[in-house]
């Protein structure tokens, strides 16, 4: 088995070689590609990397080949200050954008809107049109760079403006690489970002997925998400099983809209947390990388490799995060993301020491970067492949989530699957027994929480804390207006209508919503013409 694993790999290594000829300890100890069992038990249960069911990793030579996308979350205030956020992170070795939208922008508001009123600019960058996303990308070359972005409900509108950026800038929209979170069905069960009823918000998330198979091959159209979930008060258990059983709704949604397995399966990517609790965090990467091979082989009767491999972006747990002796959170966010790592992951975004109390500064910012990039280069572990794997505790903790976890969606397949388990209110229902334990351990001392419930200091400092420019709410506005004054009016009510057409028939709206992006319609202004068609969401519980 180990021969055959060996062969196959020496032949990929023609077309992705490795970082160096020889990986070795600073005692000048050479460090193998892979160690393994000589049971042949062992090795048949968990495999070999780049292999079904894919516990030790998606590719054979795994970081030893290219470390994973040093992605940092980042967005704030106007798409001007943003794009020079943007730019210092590439200039410090960032390998990713990942934009966060404010929250108007999330629920497809406008910044002029009654409902934006004090939040403009303050969670994320306001973006309102193809004109602010131009600004958001000034200089950035989007043949070269991939760009992850932290849209839901509104994702459609979001994708088609970078793309009309990308069109503007020359790049053919098949050359165009990144990612859409676009997973609707937590926002249900725990963000709250959502504008349109599930059936309607599903019927978006397929066209999506079916006009990138066609148009843009490179793009991953989901990221489903167990992040939020987690940071909602979830258990890594109730996290790995709520954010697969939502895939499995994702992938037959797609299929009963008429799509093809092997088109869509490949792009659909996954974000987790990275919490606290070392062994578990490692263990429940494992654990939901085997459990979706086996989802989609077994149940989707899935054949290409791409379509069975689990690729996740994770962050490090913003609710770890303490606003008591923050310089604590640096610690924190170091073993989150090393847990990250040693489990696997392709992209990573560790946060900022000060995020428990404003948007990072940018010599904060800086130091979550310097994190990745000191356990890549100096901390060895990417030397080797799935470095725990094979110890007793953690093979034994991977079984046991994925039996866990499996329970879960058992149970939220008898229920009719994760939409009707969000319309029964089920997860929402667990994440908040779950939520409620934790804190119930905090508050009693039980969990110890340093620096909050122990080792407390009398005299707490206040770090330099970066502030959103009160004006930036007023600048955005007048933007706002001055564009509608210059763009032709007629032109968007064209699109718009046309849009309403759409939405009524079962055609993809994916183009009509690209012609209105493209005649500089608003996010705002699409978003309350699929209102007009669909309604909008109003939780039961």
């Amino acid at each position: 088995m180990y021969r055959e694993w060996t062969e196959k790999t020496l032949q990929l290594l023609e077309k992705y070689p490795e970082q160096k000829d020889r990986f070795e300890t600073l005692s000048g100890i050479e460090v193998n590609r892979l160690y393994t069992s000589h049971n042949e038990q062992d090795m048949e249960k968990i495999g070999f990397p780049g292999e079904y069911p894919y516990t030790r990793g998606i590719r054979p030579t795994m970081y030893r080949s290219r470390n994973w996308t040093m992605r940092q979350y980042a967005g704030f205030g106007s798409a001007t200050e943003t794009n020079k956020r943007f730019r210092y992170l590439l200039e410090q070795g960032q390998t990713g954008l990942s934009v966060a939208f404010d929250l108007p922008t999330q629920i497809g508001y406008d910044s002029d809107d009654p409902m934006a009123q004090g939040e403009v600019g303050k969670v994320g960058v306001a973006i309102d049109s193809l004109e602010d996303m131009e600004r958001l990308l000034k200089g950035i070359p989007l043949d070269q760079v991939s760009t992850s972005m932290t849209i839901n409900a509104p994702a459609s509108v979001l994708l088609a403006m970078y793309i009309a950026v990308g069109e503007k800038q020359g790049v053919p929209v098949e050359k165009l690489t990144g990612t859409i979170q676009n997973d609707i069905l937590k926002e249900y069960i725990a963000r709250g970002t959502y504008i349109f009823p599930p059936k309607s918000s599903m019927r978006l998330i397929t066209d999506i997925f079916a006009y990138c198979a066609e148009c843009v091959p490179k793009w991953n159209t989901i990221s489903i998400s167990g992040y939020h979930i987690r940071e909602a008060g979830s258990t890594a258990v109730q996290e790995v099983a709520f954010t697969l059983a939502n895939g499995i709704a994702y992938v037959h949604a797609a299929m009963k809209a008429g799509l093809e397995v092997e088109r869509f399966a490949p792009r659909l990517s996954f974000f987790f947390n990275a919490h606290n609790h070392f062994f578990e965090e490692v263990a429940k990467f494992r654990a939901s990388r085997r459990l979706w091979a086996r989802i989609m082989k077994e149940r989707f009767q899935a054949s290409s490799p791409r379509s069975m491999q689990l690729r996740f972006h994770t962050q490090t747990g913003g609710s770890t995060l303490t606003a008591q002796q923050p310089d604590n959170n640096v610690v924190r966010v170091t073993l989150q993301a090393l847990a990250a790592v040693l489990g696997g992951t392709q992209s990573l975004h560790t946060n900022a020491r000060d995020e428990a109390l404003a948007l990072p500064t940018e010599e904060s910012a800086r130091v979550a970067l310097r994190t990745q990039q000191i356990i890549a280069h100096e901390s060895g572990v990417t030397h080797t492949v799935d470095p725990l794997g094979g110890s007793w505790y953690v093979e034994w903790l991977t079984d046991e989530i994925e039996k866990r976890a499996l329970s879960y969606i058992e149970r939220i397949d008898e229920m009719g699957g994760a939409v009707a388990a969000v319309e029964q209110g089920y997860m929402q229902r667990e994440i908040q027994h779950a939520a409620l334990e934790t804190q119930r351990k905090i508050e009693s001392g039980e969990e110890v929480l340093v620096g909050v419930n122990r080792y407390r200091l009398e005299n707490e400092q206040q770090p330099d804390l970066y502030q959103v420019d009160p004006l930036l709410a007023k600048d955005q506005v007048k933007r706002l207006n001055a564009l509608r004054g210059k763009r032709d009016g007629e032109k968007v009510t064209d699109c718009l209508a046309a849009l309403k057409r759409g939405a009524e028939s079962d055609e993809n709206l994916m183009p009509y919503i690209l012609d209105a992006v493209r005649a500089y319609a608003t996010v705002g202004e699409i978003c309350h013409a699929l209102r007009d068609v669909f309604g909008e969401y109003r939780p039961s519980i």
